[in-house]
């Protein structure tokens, strides 16, 4: 197999808040490919940061009577903690307060300015008289102009779906000190996305796209592509354009130039060259995992952006749907709204890598996390079929063969039709068709308890002179075992690292490589998983009602 050489990133989460288990769905996503491309032995380097700068940082911190540094730094040490305890394997996280980023998004600016791509005008906005700021719309509240709903964002009615101008509200107000927002003249910086029409509908019809996202942009490009305001006034947290004091980049410029960023920074570390990724003759992979509701920035600005300033273009954009719980939306009253440490305080975090790959596929549609098939599907496919071939047949090898495995593998045929599903599995991993991966992996685990079921090795433990056929039976079995474990090793990689303890055994490579382990010996089983526990569900929904009172 030839050695591929892939850049994967993750959408940057918002450093002003904790990561929640709709956040976790693109991470653990994304973490099972990359560590998937890892086992098939590809060069593969997996980076993100937390995004910095904005309007809402500045104003938490603000209330929080500290600075925006220290909020971020504050913040993007939970976001990693959060991170590393889901078994999130960053090669390199960041943040887009940094100096690299700062330098990339001013070398991005001044060459789409001197490529002619960059204009500016004078505009008129909100403007918050008591705070001295202009007010984005997300900070001015109203009445819908169309349903009259009250309390109403300035872009868009969350009651009727009305989309409009913060100007056609009714009763408006400043969502930061109350009062009626003025109206005042600015000069903003604009990038002429229409420039790039044509590149866009090119690039957008080449494959880099899934069909849904691709027909969405579709529609995009046929109504025209308006200018993009990439400029923000004082005071803002984030970056200074050059040349333009007091307007700062609008977050959504420096944020996807945070991956190059975050990449540059891992370059700095290691012996990594960063043209040979970002060069726009490079041969290098590059994808972008992203959520749904960001697709606009970047399927259409970010490509442009690079284009513009002759970087490449990512390979590919893997957009994913939201996560609803319990057949809703994520629900604070309902307790469903749940972040990443209530969970992690009550339960494994495996069961949720396995739950959402059991999921995923590779189309945008939205996935349920339901409380009752969560507990069944890991129960029943985990711990009632996977973890339960080591734990039943262990005992056995461990009481009469002093831990050592026969000298011959009985079942070549079995053991050979559970590794000629490797290359069913591994494309399906590769399409991120993660659920397929996970019913083809669930039926081998039942055909292995079938064997199990069929050769009934606590009967031939019981029956004289059958010692050799039960070392034989539950050899096979536990050659069976190490098979399903190197096969879920990019969705399970805590509960595979203690399977490969118990093997005495290391998986490093994809499976296609492994022989059956004859008179082998193994180390004492360790329980591997223990099952759902019910109070375990309700204490994390308790707790995320009881989380909602203390804000």
């Amino acid at each position: 197999m030839q050695q591929r050489k892939i850049l994967v990133t993750s959408a940057l989460p918002y450093a002003n808040g904790e990561i929640h288990l709709g956040h976790l769905v693109e991470y653990i996503q994304t973490d099972i490919w990359v560590r998937f491309q890892k086992q098939r032995g590809h060069e593969c380097y997996y980076v993100c940061a937390d995004d910095a700068h904005g309007t809402p940082i500045m104003l938490k911190a603000d209330r929080d009577g500290i600075t925006p540094e220290e909020l971020i730094a504050q913040v993007g040490k939970n976001h990693q903690r959060d991170f590393s305890d889901f078994g999130i394997a960053f090669d390199n996280y960041h943040s887009t307060h940094s100096d690299e980023n700062k330098t990339l998004s001013a070398l991005v600016y001044n060459r789409l300015r001197e490529a002619g791509h960059i204009c500016s005008s004078t505009i008129t906005q909100a403007f918050d008289p008591v705070k001295n700021m202009f007010l984005p719309d997300r900070f001015i509240k109203g009445d819908c102009p169309k349903c009259g709903a009250k309390d109403q964002y300035g872009d868009g009615c969350e009651v009727c779906g009305a989309n409009y101008s913060p100007t056609d509200l009714k009763n408006a107000v400043s969502a930061v000190s109350g009062v009626t927002p003025i109206e005042k003249e600015s000069v903003h910086y604009f990038f002429n996305l229409a420039d790039f029409t044509e590149m866009l509908r090119e690039w957008t019809r080449a494959g880099h796209l899934q069909a849904e996202v691709r027909n969405k942009l579709a529609e995009w490009l046929e109504g025209g592509l308006q200018q993009w305001d990439i400029s923000r006034d004082a005071p803002y947290f984030g970056f200074e354009i050059p040349d333009a004091p007091n307007k700062y980049f609008y977050v959504w410029l420096d944020a996807p130039i945070g991956y190059m960023a975050s990449f540059q920074n891992l370059c700095d570390k290691t012996n990594l060259n960063f043209d040979d990724f970002w060069a726009k003759e490079s041969d290098v992979e590059l994808y972008h995992f992203i959520g749904k509701d960001i697709i606009y920035f970047h399927a259409l600005f970010w490509p442009a952006m690079l284009s513009g300033a002759n970087f490449r273009t990512p390979d590919a954009i893997f957009a994913h749907g939201f996560l609803t719980v319990n057949g809703e939306k994520m629900s604070k009253s309902r307790g469903t709204f749940i972040t990443a440490r209530t969970y992690l305080d009550h339960l494994n975090p495996e069961y949720l890598r396995y739950y959402f790959a059991a999921k995923l596929s590779n189309t945008i549609d939205d996935i349920d996390l339901n409380f009752d098939d969560f507990s069944h599907r890991v129960n029943s496919d985990l711990v009632g079929k996977v973890v339960n071939i080591a734990s039943r047949c262990s005992g056995f090898i461990r009481k009469k063969f002093d831990n050592k495995l026969s000298m011959t593998c009985v079942e070549p045929k079995l053991f050979a039709e559970f590794i000629g599903e490797s290359e069913v599995i591994a494309n399906c991993y590769e399409q991120r068709e993660f659920s397929k991966a996970m019913r083809e992996i669930m039926e081998l685990a039942d055909k292995a308890n079938q064997y199990i079921d069929h050769k009934k090795p606590w009967l031939l433990a019981k029956e004289e002179g059958k010692d050799t056929e039960l070392h034989d039976v539950c050899s096979v079995a536990i050659n069976l075992f190490r098979i399903l474990a190197a096969y879920l090793k990019p969705v399970l990689p805590v509960l595979t690292t203690k399977a490969e303890a118990f093997l005495n055994a290391p998986t490093t490579r994809w499976i296609d490589e492994l022989k059956p382990l004859v008179n082998h010996t193994l180390n004492d089983f360790e329980p591997l998983m223990t099952r759902v526990e019910a109070d375990k569900i309700t204490a994390i929904i308790d707790d995320s009602k009881e989380t909602l009172l203390k804000v």
